[in-house]
């Protein structure tokens, strides 16, 4: 019987379930894409976004790591547009986008809250005189 030979994309997987957070050079040796196409990559899907440490030095997580190993793949296959891939990631992630509010719907609930908070203050400030 003939033994498996470990895919390579799927072991590079596995050793990125290694850390928790990789910085964009690793994210680039794990993925064998150069980092210019990863930054060029999060400008083109929204959902593609590396986190920044203090320093202001990109990191990812594993998801991410395994989002780009899948636009890799569907990019590779060259069946879908950009647009068809950024579908097709955010169904296989669970991946929604965010509706978008309308500013006079958002504006509207930015003075209700403000109201409601004016009014839980000035019961505070009578509870306090009472005392």
């Amino acid at each position: 019987m003939k033994k498996d030979t470990p895919t390579p994309g799927v072991a590079k997987a596995d050793k990125a379930e290694a850390k928790l957070v990789y910085r964009v050079d690793e994210v680039a040796k794990i993925s064998g894409l150069e980092s210019d196409l990863i930054d060029a990559w999060e400008q083109e899907y929204p959902f593609l976004n590396a986190g920044r440490t203090g320093g202001g030095r990109k990191f990812y997580r594993r998801k991410d790591i395994e989002i780009i190993l899948r636009i890799k793949e569907l990019t590779a296959s060259k069946k879908l547009t950009a647009a068809g891939i950024r579908r097709q990631i955010e169904e296989e992630f669970g991946l929604v986008p965010p509706t978008p509010v309308h500013p006079e719907k958002l504006r509207k609930a930015l003075y209700n809250v403000r109201d409601e908070l004016r009014e839980i203050a000035s019961g505070l400030d009578r509870k306090a005189k009472k005392k």
